[in-house]
């Protein structure tokens, strides 16, 4: 699957192999259960995959093999079955929206979606935290610590799932790099803030996915620095661009205004569709 998305990456496509890597390796093994993945091949080249949770669709389908959309789609009307279907893909994949409404689908307005901003690492602010935290990448003996914080940050509505043998899972994933994954340390020793940046060092370009800052440590601008470290950090790796995808509704707005405020510029948005029906 991220060999796909590698191949055929780019400003237009929807899917960088960091979130590949963040879905596979951090969502706990009873939620996977009910994942069908399938894959679509010529030869040893892959060309397509769907990937299913529920009544909703994932898909990835190499431009230059756009017939294949049609395949991916069948396969997933027949796992769901009768009832309603949805997927979204990004504004500019015309060869899966081509193939989405011919199977039906119609634009569904009122859903949350997300947009993509980018920003170039050649003029990056500099970070800084308050007296008393520190600023660094984690180390591979800190999977708790590291568990802990995504906990801290991600509890808001409901409880995380996020344990130590799941953080575990995703750094020890391909492309998971400690150097990328930076966090903000108070002086108790417990980590406040986080931000994971993953590397295509093939495009040289860096998905920030996830960020998170503890509810009693917001508005400190721990968040905007944790993202400039980890951005620093890639742009020393190689790095020189980088992609966030918060999302771009109305109802949730905060994270987008964090990482304009340190550069990222939207770009791109996601589209969501739905068919009723067999």
């Amino acid at each position: 699957m991220q060999d796909l998305v590698q191949r055929i990456y780019g400003t237009g496509s929807r899917f960088h192999i960091g979130d590949i890597g963040w879905e596979l390796a951090s969502v706990p093994p009873e939620r996977q259960a009910g994942w069908r993945i399938a894959l679509w091949n010529d030869g040893d080249q892959d060309v397509a995959w769907g990937w299913t949770e529920g009544n909703g669709l994932l898909l990835v389908v190499d431009p230059a093999r756009a017939e294949v959309a049609g395949e991916v789609l069948d396969w997933f009307r027949e796992v769901v079955g009768p009832g309603q279907r949805v997927t979204s893909v990004l504004e500019s994949e015309t060869h899966l929206i081509d193939a989405i409404e011919k199977a039906g689908f119609t634009v569904e307005n009122g859903r949350p979606y997300y947009t993509h901003h980018n920003i170039s690492l050649d003029k990056l602010g500099t970070p800084v935290v308050p007296a008393g935290f520190t600023l660094r990448h984690v180390g591979a003996d800190e999977v708790e610590k590291r568990a802990a914080v995504h906990r801290a940050a991600w509890s808001d509505v409901a409880p995380s799932k996020m344990t130590a043998e799941a953080m575990a899972a995703v750094m020890s994933t391909w492309p998971y790099r400690p150097e990328l994954d930076w966090v903000v340390e108070n002086s108790a020793g417990v980590f406040v803030a986080s931000a994971l940046i993953w590397l295509d060092e093939q495009h040289r370009a860096g998905l920030v996915e996830p960020v998170g800052c503890a509810p009693e440590y917001r508005r400190l601008g721990l968040g905007q620095a944790v993202n400039l470290g980890a951005l620093h950090a890639l742009k020393e790796l190689g790095g020189v661009e980088a992609r966030v995808c918060p999302r771009g509704d109305d109802g949730y707005p905060i994270p987008a205004k964090l990482y304009q405020s340190i550069g990222f510029r939207p770009g791109l948005r996601t589209v969501n569709y739905v068919a009723e029906g067999n």
